[in-house]
C-alpha cells in the first residue's frame, strides 16, 4: 500500500515563526536548500523524511503533530458556515476548502470571523437589538464564541497550565481527603474556608479573606471549586500570561477565558496528567473506576479524558460533548476527525439524546459519519440537583467517544459487533452539511443537493434529494 504524502506547509511556517528563524537559517538547520524549504512551506512539495527526522533531532519537536493541526476543524467549520442560505448555491467544493485550510489557515479563520459577524448582525436586526444603533458600535465575536474557539483550536490542552497543576498536585501528595487538604492549605495562607447550605456555589470575600463553598453540592464539586479559587489566587500570574498570548478582543472574553483556565487547572490538579493517563490505560477508560480513584465526577473524568493531548504522551483522542434537553450543545471538544456543529444542536440520531430517558445508565453506540469514519460513543445523563426540595434540577447529558480503531482500549467496546455494517448508526453533524439523502430525521435540506418535489407523492420527507 502506498504511503500517504504529508503536506504540512502551514505547520512548518508556524514552527519557524515560533523559533524566530528566517527561511535561510531554518533550511540550514534542517539540512536542506532554501528553495526546497520554500516549496514545502507552500505545499508544493510534501514534507520529506529528512525534514521530519531533523525536526525531532534538532528541535525536539513531536513530529506526530505534523499530521494533525487545525485543517480538519477549519474545513468542518467552513462547511457549516457555507451552509448558510445567504451563500445560495455558490459553496466551493470540498477539495477547495481543504486547500484553503491547509495553505491559507489565516484566510479561513478570517472568513469564519466575517461570517460570525454577519450572523450576529442578522440576529440583532431580527430582534431589534438597539446596540446596532449606537454610534461607534463594532462587530466582534461574542465573548463565549471567542473563548470556545480558543480552547477548540488548542486541542483543549493548555500545556503550561496542565503542567503547573500536575506540579501542584505532586506537592500535595495523594494521601488523605483532598477537600480537607485544600481547605487546610488555604487556611495556612490566611484564608478561612467554610461550607454553608445558604451560600452560592462559591463565594470569596477578598477583604475578609473568607471563602464559602455550598454544602449542598457533591464533595467532588466542593473540591473542584476549592481548586478553582486556588488557581485564581495562587496561579494568577500564569493565567494572565496565558491570556496575554491569546490576545482576546474584549475584556469580557478575557474574563471568561480566565475562568476557563482556572477550571482547567482544577481538573488537571484533581487528575494529574501522567498519573491519570496511566490509570485510564490500566482501567481501559472505565469512567466509574476513574471517578472513584480520583474523587471526581463522571463529567469531570470524561472531560479530562478529552484533554490528554500532551505532545509525546498523548492518550486516546476522544470527542466530548455536553447537551441540554433541547439538544443545544453547551460544551464541546474533539481531538478526533468528528467536529460538532457550531450553530444549533447535535444530530438527533446520536445516542446522547437518549441518555435523558435512561438516568444514570451508560448507553453505547456504534456510529458512522458521512465521510465513512466509524466511532464508538458512550452517553450518560449528568443531571444536577439543586440540593433541596423545590430547587430546580439542571438536566444535561454527556457523550464521550473515539474512532473504532481505538476501541480495544475501551472497556465499553467489549462484546460489541464491529463486523456488521448494520451495527453502525448513520449520524451527521448538521442537516445543512450532512450528505445523507435518506435520513428520516432530516430537518432541513442539505446545501449541496438538489430538491425534487412531487405533489402527488409523499414519503417521510416532502421532497427527495438528487
Amino acid at each position: 500500500m502506498a504511503t500517504q504524502k504529508l503536506y504540512a506547509g502551514a505547520k512548518l511556517r508556524d514552527i519557524r515563526t515560533r523559533l524566530g528563524l528566517t527561511q535561510k537559517d531554518f533550511a540550514a538547520k534542517l539540512g536542506i536548500s532554501l528553495p526546497y524549504l520554500n516549496q514545502m512551506e507552500n505545499n508544493n512539495r510534501p514534507v520529506s523524511t529528512t525534514v521530519v527526522l531533523s525536526l525531532a533531532q534538532e528541535f525536539g519537536f513531536d513530529v506526530t503533530e505534523l499530521g494533525q493541526g487545525d485543517a480538519e476543524r477549519l474545513v468542518s467549520d467552513m462547511r457549516e458556515a457555507l451552509a448558510d442560505p445567504v451563500f445560495g448555491e455558490s459553496a466551493p467544493q470540498l477539495a477547495d476548502l481543504r486547500l484553503t485550510a491547509s495553505n491559507a489557515p489565516a484566510l479561513a479563520r478570517a472568513f469564519l470571523a466575517l461570517h460570525r459577524a454577519y450572523r450576529q448582525t442578522h440576529e440583532r436586526l431580527a430582534s431589534l437589538d438597539e446596540a446596532l444603533g449606537r454610534e461607534g458600535t463594532q462587530l466582534q465575536p461574542s465573548p463565549w464564541e471567542e473563548v470556545r474557539d480558543f480552547f477548540h483550536y488548542c486541542d483543549n490542552y493548555i500545556d503550561a497550565v496542565d503542567r503547573a497543576a500536575e506540579h501542584f498536585a505532586a506537592k500535595l501528595g495523594t494521601d488523605g481527603n483532598l477537600r480537607a487538604v485544600l481547605a487546610t492549605r488555604l487556611g495556612q495562607s490566611g484564608i478561612r474556608v467554610s461550607f454553608s447550605a445558604k451560600a452560592p456555589l462559591r463565594s470569596y470575600d477578598a477583604e475578609r479573606s473568607q471563602l464559602v463553598i455550598s454544602s449542598l453540592v457533591p464533595v467532588e464539586t466542593q473540591t473542584f471549586q476549592l481548586l478553582v479559587q486556588i488557581a485564581l489566587l495562587q496561579q494568577n500570574q500564569l493565567l494572565d500570561a496565558t491570556l496575554d498570548l491569546a490576545r482576546f478582543q474584549s475584556d469580557e472574553a478575557r474574563s471568561i477565558a480566565k475562568m476557563g483556565l482556572a477550571n482547567y487547572f482544577a481538573g488537571a490538579a484533581i487528575m494529574p496528567y501522567k498519573r491519570f493517563l496511566e490509570a485510564a490505560q490500566e482501567t481501559r477508560h472505565d469512567l466509574e473506576l476513574l471517578s472513584t480513584q480520583f474523587g471526581a465526577s463522571i463529567e469531570q473524568v470524561a472531560h479530562r479524558l478529552s484533554t490528554l493531548q500532551r505532545p509525546g504522551a498523548k492518550g486516546v483522542p476522544f470527542f466530548f460533548v455536553r447537551v441540554d434537553q433541547a439538544g443545544t450543545i453547551t460544551k464541546r471538544h474533539s481531538a478526533t476527525r468528528l467536529q460538532f456543529a457550531r450553530f444549533g444542536g447535535a444530530c438527533p440520531l446520536w445516542n446522547v439524546h437518549k441518555a435523558f430517558e435512561a438516568p444514570r445508565q451508560f448507553l453505547r453506540q456504534l456510529a458512522e459519519t458521512p465521510d465513512g469514519v466509524r466511532y464508538i460513543s458512550l452517553a450518560r445523563d449528568v443531571s444536577k440537583t439543586g440540593g433541596h426540595f423545590g430547587a430546580p434540577m439542571r438536566r444535561y447529558a454527556i457523550a464521550l467517544g473515539c474512532e473504532v480503531r481505538h476501541a480495544a482500549a475501551l472497556v465499553y467496546a467489549d462484546d460489541l459487533d464491529f463486523t456488521r455494517a448494520a451495527s453502525f448508526a448513520p449520524i451527521g453533524i448538521s442537516c445543512r452539511i450532512c450528505e445523507r439523502i435518506n435520513c428520516h430525521q432530516r430537518s432541513v435540506p442539505p446545501l449541496e443537493k438538489r430538491l425534487s418535489i412531487t405533489p402527488m407523492q409523499r414519503d417521510v420527507l416532502p421532497y427527495t434529494l438528487e
